[in-house]
């Protein structure tokens, strides 16, 4: 018989865990490549990115709240519109945010130690795999405690390039400075950053009261996202002017060298590296139990959805995720898996808007025109991404239905 996971978490530990992911994978990682698709215009794809965010953020809460099980989309898209379309969101999740763990472990080892990038990724991998293993709630104090890190580092940040002395409304200018293709584009990458609120409805069966704590710790988690990526993003932009930020490998500590406050870039160096690694955790934490949900329905081997029977976590499902972001992290070079993450994260939210369409109004339904605008908001950033993530996410995806069919004949 299987074990059931234990309902831990509260609202702030669930809040905590999606602050952890959206504000590492974004204000250090996506803010460069946003600048060099629209310049000063990622602010019009940063405001995209967080409509598009809310909506599939209002359909997941509607759907969780009802479905408060492991999984995620999985378990949505399976419920509301069969087999295939759960198995597929599933896979475009598990596929993809392994990908954005190695790609998280390479950005803290850039930070913390470039000149060692590979053997600090791994060594970060093994260590929060062994974090997660001894049990969700020492994973979501660890991750509180880097959320204040990084929000105090991020108001530093606010501080510096605002008062630093070269914040100018010139740099905002020509606004915005490229067409709709660039700002839709720059949005398609910021909205990988928004994503961290799925961390909390794969934690459905871990949460105490998740009919009341899962909606409310995706909309605050949410709404503080958007204000710090708002005050962010614009100060930087400010204090450097987007094609410095384009070109900087470290965004933040650009601006904040910029001007006279110059000395708070080793301070940003660390905020970044601590960033990324809380998004890792709450990760690794997310992508374990969406492999445990596809191991309950036999579409990944039976042994992954074992549960420990004294620390209620998936155990191999937390030590193959591990090994395999292990892999990547020593064999791959993973900058352009950001494009290729995003574009599964777009088709995850997509199949979980379609599903919250099909709610009724007994099963408290959003209203009608929200997930229809989260539908084609995801469908139109995945095909501004840049072209080789689209074809390979949908080399990805067509692998997929492969598998799917292979699992099913085989039943």
């Amino acid at each position: 018989m299987t074990a059931s996971l234990r309902r831990r978490l509260g609202v702030g530990d669930a809040v905590v865990v999606g602050l952890g992911s959206m504000l590492g994978a974004g204000v250090f990682a996506a803010l460069a490549p946003a600048a060099r698709a629209a310049g000063p215009g990622l602010l019009l794809g940063l405001a995209i990115a967080a409509v598009v965010a809310y909506c599939n953020a209002t359909s997941s809460a509607r759907l969780a709240a009802l479905y408060p099980e492991s999984g995620g989309t999985y378990v949505y898209g399976r419920r509301r519109l069969g087999p295939f379309w759960g198995y597929l969101a599933g896979w475009s999740f598990v596929v993809g945010k392994t990908a954005s763990c190695a790609a998280m472990a390479l950005t803290f080892a850039s930070y913390a130690a470039p000149s060692h990038l590979r053997l600090v990724g791994a060594v970060a991998v093994v260590a929060l795999t062994a974090l997660t293993l001894r049990g969700v709630q020492k994973s979501a104090w660890a991750t509180r405690v880097i959320v204040s890190l990084v929000l105090l580092v991020l108001a530093a940040v606010v501080v510096a390039c605002l008062a630093g002395g070269t914040a100018s409304p010139a740099r905002l200018s020509p606004f915005p400075g490229s067409g709709v293709h660039g700002v839709l584009q720059a949005g398609g990458l910021l909205f990988f950053a928004f994503a961290g609120y799925a961390r909390i409805a794969t934690l459905g069966e871990e949460v105490r009261e998740p009919a009341r704590t899962i909606p409310r710790a995706i909309t605050v988690a949410l709404a503080i996202t958007v204000v710090v990526y708002a005050a962010v993003a614009l100060a930087a932009l400010l204090a450097a002017g987007a094609p410095a930020l384009a070109g900087s490998t470290a965004p933040l500590r650009t601006a904040v060298e910029a001007g006279s406050l110059h000395w708070l870039g080793p301070a940003v160096q660390v905020g970044g590296a601590l960033a990324s690694l809380g998004s890792l955790l709450a990760l690794l934490l997310g992508v374990s139990r969406t492999t445990l949900a596809l191991a309950r329905d036999r579409y990944l081997p039976s042994a992954l959805a074992d549960v420990h029977p004294r620390l209620g976590v998936p155990q191999h499902a937390e030590v193959a995720v591990g090994v395999m972001v292990l892999v990547l992290v020593l064999t791959t070079d993973l900058r352009s898996a950001i494009g290729f993450s995003s574009f599964g994260v777009l088709v995850y939210y997509g199949i979980a808007n379609a599903s919250a369409f099909t709610l009724t109004a007994a099963e408290r339904r959003p209203p009608r025109w929200l997930p229809v605008l989260g539908l084609l908001g995801c469908a139109i950033l995945a095909v501004s991404l840049p072209a080789v993530s689209v074809l390979s996410g949908v080399a990805v995806l067509a692998l997929g239905c492969v598998a799917y069919l292979a699992t099913r004949r085989g039943s």
